[in-house]
């Protein structure tokens, strides 16, 4: 030992090059060349470097040769071996002795080790020999046989270690582990180191070698096919004729496709943000590619037992080309599969990615569907186990963003239902239907909002109680396979409970139905004594400019009209809530313009009632409560006209003014009771029967916001607040300015009419004192006096009349002009609110407007029955 310590390197290296080959120095001298230039190369293995794995498989070849004492002795040994620091590299060592380990029963061990070096020594002595890629060991025996152009080619099975060649080598070698690769290239492994040297691979045009004189074996034709079938896609200068040239490349497309499955899942699998989907996904591929592995390794143990039982190398083999190709077609017909699946995949992740399988498996071939199937089931049990968690738990734990469902951290618990979560259309599998998709959303939502919104303490399990979840893939595949059946019955089953749960949380705890019920009451007007008595608690009030009001006087108001009410029954929950608003005021606003009511609405009721619908609601109310102040105003023209008829009929120079009055008061009497019950009837009472019966029908809260919405939407269009309807609006408002104008000219007549009636009754009343004081009534000059008084209140008249005749044309324009906008509005309900408008066609008579649309419209009935 110490005079091996003291030599070099190279020494030894010539000593085992005499060893193997049974020469001496000088005869081995372009053997230890060689030798020198493998050992000093970079070349890196293509197998795995585990110690235990070598030292395992050299103990079973020890027992397999029934020499237990030696593999106990081996054992102990590895053991004492692993305690030295000494070896850096006992791997390497390991494997060297088992590469060197083969069965005694084979004959001319040495023959075939001098075969090797023989065979592997290049012609040229500085040449360096061609390799396709490092082998992964070294082969025991190496008959020869003439490649082609003469050279000889040395091919033979090796005991253990297999090369990457048969199906890494078109891409160059690919570190790969050693599981996945046992006995699957033992093929290739002979020819990595059979091939002599560049000469062997040059065309045939150069000068054939002669023939070993160390190998004496015929070569064997399955040897000889497959010799040419790893090489010729390496080196397309191998001369082979065509049918094996066809065969060889059809064969090696085996190994494409496996090197794209393989870079792909390489590539793929130490990506993190690929996601559980995509580690699935890769997961699922290297299952497939196993089987392919346990093909190749079902081939190499037919070789190894046909040499174990000494098949002569001169007969022919059970494995040729032809039956390699029929035997490994379906395996390429599954590559390409998954191949193009490779491809179709790229650049997808989640719910996409699976959606993409899930359209692959589109397909006739029932054996590519149900490997399809079998890919789909193994990516799909993430998103299912996410799909779990998020139904019967509410926990969303998506940290690469593979589900279809998304959440929004920043938003705040009030937009909780209508902002924080959110579907990833592009994430939902194909295979999951959108209504499905919506229930899932859904569901994580209300248990959500039950617990951070409502404060609802009560578990998700006794809400919904958790069915069997997707606990394997095969449970996801027994899934998948019913979507309409038990998929569905468990989304169906926890989207009602929850649904249904959360429901009754709202109107039992937060009296969701009951606000809106109050909404209707109040801020549409619906409570007609509280309205009617808050209009005429306020009119002193409202009648003052907006500037003077107080809000705590208004508040005050309000009040005592719900005391003085049916209101005061309602629930002090709703009373609380209701509350008196003042608008902005503008430049000559009274306190009717800027008037409002309001009702308060805060926590889970809020989601409801959100602040586009209570700004909704805010417009709705003042259209209401102006046109209800045009109501109120013309019920109190009436009054005064019924009040002072008698009065003045001792004035009968007034009964023309007055009968003008009459008239143009029934005209906006009869308008403003139209358009009132236009609003009431027609708009608010329908629209809120429709909202009520979908309301009690409703499955869930986004249904109940739906048709709330909706309501408000419909009441806003059909009160023609919307934009579309704007010019209506500008001419109703228009009319609306008009009545109160006329209340302000009556009043002021009859104001001068009852003070001269005053001063005429005061007259009389002096004319019948004096006469009863015996005296003279008046005086020559009070009778002048009076008269010159009558004299001018009667010039005044005219221009009575004449403000009523200016006020009533504009009064009529304006309803003129609003009758051709509603004869034309598409909204069928507003057109036939014209056709009562003017319904003793006054108005069509005098615009030819009006009967042009008349015509149009009755002329397009008998084409729509």
């Amino acid at each position: 030992m110490a005079a091996l310590d003291q030599k070099s390197p190279n020494v030894l290296l010539q000593s085992l090059c005499c060893r193997i080959t049974g020469k001496s120095e000088a005869e081995v001298a372009h053997q230890f060349q060689y030798a020198v230039r493998v050992v000093g190369s970079n070349y890196a293995p293509t197998i795995e470097r585990d110690e235990f794995l070598v030292s395992e498989k050299i103990k079973k070849e020890l027992l397999k040769q029934r020499r237990e004492g030696d593999a106990a002795l081996f054992s102990e040994l590895h053991r004492k071996l692993q305690t030295q620091g000494v070896l850096k590299h006992r791997w390497s060592v390991l494997y060297l002795l088992l590469s060197l380990c083969e069965d005694p029963r084979k004959p001319s061990r040495v023959g075939s080790y001098g075969a090797l070096f023989a065979q592997a020594l290049p012609r040229d002595a500085h040449s360096t020999p061609f390799y396709c890629t490092r082998p992964g060991s070294l082969p025991l025996s190496y008959p020869e046989r003439s490649g082609p152009g003469g050279v000889q080619i040395s091919t033979s099975m090796g005991t253990s270690g297999i090369s990457s060649l048969g199906v890494y080598s078109l891409n160059g070698p690919t570190p790969t582990p050693q599981p996945l690769l046992t006995a699957g290239q033992q093929l290739g492994s002979r020819l990595a180191w059979a091939l002599p040297n560049s000469s062997a691979l040059a065309p045939t045009s150069r000068a054939p070698l002669a023939p070993s004189p160390l190998s004496t074996r015929a070569p064997s034709p399955i040897q000889s096919n497959t010799y040419q079938h790893l090489v010729v896609p390496v080196c397309l200068r191998v001369v082979l004729c065509k049918s094996l040239r066809d065969t060889s490349n059809r064969l090696a497309e085996l190994g494409w496709l496996h090197n794209k499955i393989r870079k792909y899942t390489d590539s793929r699998s130490l990506d993190r943000a690929f996601g559980l989907v995509g580690q699935s996904f890769c997961a699922s591929l290297h299952q497939e590619l196993k089987e392919y592995y346990r093909l190749l390794a079902v081939l190499h143990s037919q070789l190894q037992v046909e040499d174990d039982q000494g098949v002569n190398l001169g007969v022919e083999s059970s494995l040729t080309l032809r039956r390699l190709l029929v035997w490994t077609y379906d395996p390429k017909v599954r590559l390409k599969t998954l191949a193009a699946l490779v491809d179709f995949c790229q650049g997808r992740k989640g719910g996409e990615l699976a959606s993409a399988v899930h359209a692959y498996g589109k397909t006739g071939d029932p054996q590519m569907r149900a490997l399809v199937q079998h890919i789909l089931s193994l990516v799909s049990h993430p998103i299912l186990n996410f799909l779990y968690r998020w139904i019967y738990d509410g926990e969303l734990e998506d940290t690469y963003h593979e589900f279809f469902v998304a959440s929004d951290p920043t938003v705040k618990t009030d937009r909780l239902w209508h902002d924080k979560y959110s579907l990833r259309k592009s994430m939902i599998p194909t295979f999951i239907t959108m209504d499905q998709a919506r229930k899932v959303l859904l569901i994580g939502k209300s248990i959500n909002f039950l617990h951070q919104v409502c404060h609802d303490r009560t578990s998700p399990g006794k809400i919904t109680p958790a069915s069997k979840s997707t606990d394997s893939p095969k449970d996801a595949a027994e899934l998948l396979s019913d979507l309409e059946g038990a998929f569905q019955g468990k989304i169906d089953a926890a989207y009602f409970e929850t649904s249904k749960y959360l429901l009754n949380v709202l109107n039992q705890n937060y009296l969701l139905l009951e606000h809106l019920q109050a909404m209707r009451r109040y801020l549409l007007l619906g409570q007609g004594d509280f309205i009617r008595h808050l209009m005429d608690l306020l009119k002193p009030e409202l009648a003052r400019p907006a500037t003077t009001l107080y809000q705590h006087n208004l508040t005050g108001i309000l009040e005592t009209a719900v005391r003085a009410t049916n209101a005061q029954y309602d629930n002090a929950e709703i009373l609380k809530r209701l509350d008196v608003r003042l608008l902005e005021v503008s430049p000559g606003d009274t306190g009717w313009d800027v008037f409002s009511l309001d009702y308060h609405v805060e926590g889970p009721i809020a989601t409801v009632f959100t602040r586009e619908c209570m700004s909704h609601y805010l417009r709705v109310f003042n259209f209401l409560w102006r046109a209800k102040r045009m109501e109120y105003i013309l019920t109190d023209i009436w009054k005064g006209q019924m009040c002072n008829a008698k009065l003045l009929k001792s004035m009968p120079e007034l009964s023309g003014v007055l009968h003008q009055c009459h008239i143009l008061a029934n005209e906006m009497v009869h308008f403003i009771h139209q358009m009132q019950y236009y609003i009431t009837f027609e708009v608010l009472e329908c629209c809120w029967d429709e909202l009520w019966n979908k309301v009690e029908k409703a499955q869930d809260l986004d249904h109940i916001i739906a048709a709330h919405e909706g309501f408000l939407d419909s009441v806003i269009s059909r009160c023609l607040l919307d934009t579309n309807s704007r010019s209506l609006l500008n001419q109703l408002r228009a009319i609306f300015d008009q009545i109160i104008e006329f209340q302000s000219a009556q009043d002021s007549l009859y104001r001068s009419a009852l003070e001269e009636l005053t001063l005429r009754l005061q007259y009389e009343e002096r004319k019948k004192q004096r006469d009863s004081e015996g005296e003279w009534g008046v005086t020559a000059e009070q009778e002048a006096e009076e008269n010159r008084r009558i004299q001018e209140f009667q010039e005044t008249i005219p221009k009575m009349r004449s403000q009523l005749r200016i006020l009533t044309h504009f009064y009529q324009g304006i309803v003129q002009q609003f009758l051709v906008l509603i004869m034309t509005s598409p909204d069928e309900s507003l057109r036939f609110l014209s056709f009562r408008l003017d319904f003793n066609e006054h108005y069509r008579a005098r615009d030819p407007r009006l009967r042009a649309s008349l015509g149009a419209t009755r002329g397009r009935r008998p084409s729509n029955i």
